[in-house]
């Protein structure tokens, strides 16, 4: 049976890839995988972040 690890065929439809982007006032850029860990990171930060969601 043939193998097909790590082959080169690309998935179709290509996936969209969303993360969630916390700016902070100070300049400081973190993405994260969840929009529940952005939030967390934002309160641990003071609430004083932006959220976006971005795509990659």
């Amino acid at each position: 049976m043939a193998c097909n690890c790590g082959g080169s065929a690309s998935p179709w439809p290509p996936q969209t890839v969303v993360a969630y982007e916390l700016k902070l006032p100070d300049g400081t850029v973190r993405r994260y995988v969840t929009h529940q860990e952005a939030e967390a990171a934002n309160k641990r930060a003071g609430s004083t972040g932006v959220i976006t969601a971005v795509t990659q």
